[in-house]
């Protein structure tokens, strides 16, 4: 009998904000980190490696909220949690102190991605496969065993989930194959920062191309003319037969959305990515009927499951982008991506962050071999930065995700990476100037 003996948590930062990057109209100067989780057992072969993702200060709440949710997760059996992670994330999400304190939104829901994608990384490496591959394996009755489906029932019912399932269930092995020779097609995020220079934004987007790219994306938002110079630039580059999207990161109101994208239109963007708050459901939905044909989508900052259900009820959204560490991990992800195939919306996993990638390309491959079955109007964000950190890094080729191997979520970091970048004690922060080190979070809101 295997036991797990501690969950430790890490807040882990990584200066970004020098180069600009990951920086949009709403976050200028992010530091791409994540509070990191490690569940350790008696075996000193198997852990379990999880985060979620955040750009700077206040990261170190979710550690600290991580740090508790693992608490009750001490003194499990391995073998028994693994066969039911269903109950290990309703046993984890019933905490009702903690839920207070969301629920199901906010930094309590944040730990949870960050907790249970630990646990989905551990039952990968007991099984020793891929986190797709045991996803591909799980029975469709399994599968919807492991997936909360509350709140949901007036749109997806479990018998309804099952069905679903079983539609691709006898064929997901030949999409296995397929994949195995194209890979999961990907666009790319890192030409298009907002804060780079025209220079920089040109020689990236050719190196894309150059890189077999047949889709990117530019951010947009902080100024009308600026934008409408740079998407200039995007189609003297990549050309009118390839796609192009703009990313908005949820600054504009819903009017001025509207107006700001018919300004842009001459460009012809594939989709126009968070255009407003990321709660309005019904300003979606004005936005997405007044800029047609220009798609709609939105969901990096989609709090849960039953924000998708409105967004899917009111036909708010042409592509959903859920998030792999903002969701409650695999548990809710699979719900939403079970109400995106009963509603017909394609979903492109959001990863512009640390480790995003690693963990989307799991849920993108599943998608496609048990769940959707089409790559139509499907592509997976890939952002070219900070994967060297991870002890197996996703591999792009020719714009597409190839199939992991090893075994786990692809969430491990180095522990050099770990001890070199915590925060603050980290040997890259304890080296750096006072003034260059983002504040603790209680002295920056007083300052």
């Amino acid at each position: 009998m295997t036991i797990i003996t501690a969950v430790t948590t890490h807040d882990v930062r990584f200066p970004t904000s020098l180069s600009a990057d990951g920086s949009d109209a709403m976050n200028k100067d992010g530091d791409y980190s994540a509070a990191y989780v490690v569940i350790h057992t008696d075996d000193p072969t198997l852990s379990g490696f999880g985060f979620t993702f955040t750009i700077g200060r206040g990261n170190d709440l979710c550690t600290e909220a991580a740090r508790q949710r693992g608490i009750p997760l001490v003194g499990l059996d391995v073998d028994v949690a693994v066969a039911d992670l269903g109950a290990v994330y309703r046993r984890l999400n019933s905490d009702s102190q903690l839920r207070w304190l969301g629920p199901e939104k906010g930094v309590e829901h944040l730990a949870l991605a960050a907790v249970m994608n630990a646990m989905w990384d551990l039952a990968a490496r007991r099984a020793n496969k891929p986190l797709w591959k045991l996803l591909t394996d799980m029975t469709p009755t399994e599968l919807v065993d492991a997936t909360d489906l509350k709140y949901l029932s007036d749109v997806l019912t479990r018998d309804e989930a099952i069905a679903l399932l079983e539609e691709l269930a006898p064929t997901r092995a030949t999409r296995v194959a397929e994949l195995s020779e194209s890979g999961y097609p990907c666009y790319t995020t890192s030409a298009g920062w907002l804060g780079y220079s025209d220079e920089k934004l040109r020689r990236l987007l050719q190196e894309a191309v150059d890189q077999g790219y047949r889709h990117v994306k530019l951010k947009v938002g902080a100024n009308v003319d600026d934008d409408y110079r740079r998407l200039g630039i995007a189609r003297e580059v990549i050309g009118w037969d390839a796609n192009l999207m703009i990313d908005a990161n949820q600054v504009w109101d819903v009017p001025e959305a509207i107006e700001w994208v018919a300004r842009l239109a001459e460009f012809e963007p594939l989709w126009i990515e968070e255009p407003t708050s990321p709660d309005d459901v019904l300003g979606h939905a004005a936005i997405r009927k007044a800029v047609a044909p220009i798609g709609v989508a939105t969901g990096e900052h989609g709090m849960n499951r039953v924000l998708f259900k409105q967004m899917f009820q009111a036909e708010a959204i042409d592509f959903c982008q859920l998030d792999s560490a903002r969701l409650g991990s695999v548990n809710e992800i699979l719900a939403v991506y079970l109400m995106a195939k009963k509603f017909g919306v394609p979903v492109c996993p959001h990863a512009g962050g640390v480790g995003l990638c690693e963990l989307v390309q799991h849920l993108s491959i599943f998608d496609y071999v048990a769940v959707s079955g089409s790559l139509d109007g499907r592509v997976t964000e890939y952002v070219d930065h900070l994967h060297e950190h991870f002890t197996a890094p996703c591999i792009v080729e020719n714009g597409a995700y190839l199939l992991p191997t090893a075994a786990g979520y692809s969430a491990e970091m180095y522990q050099s990476t770990v001890d070199e970048y915590s925060f603050p004690s980290g040997s890259y922060w304890a080296s750096v100037a006072p003034e260059v080190q983002a504040q603790p979070v209680i002295e920056h809101y007083l300052a």
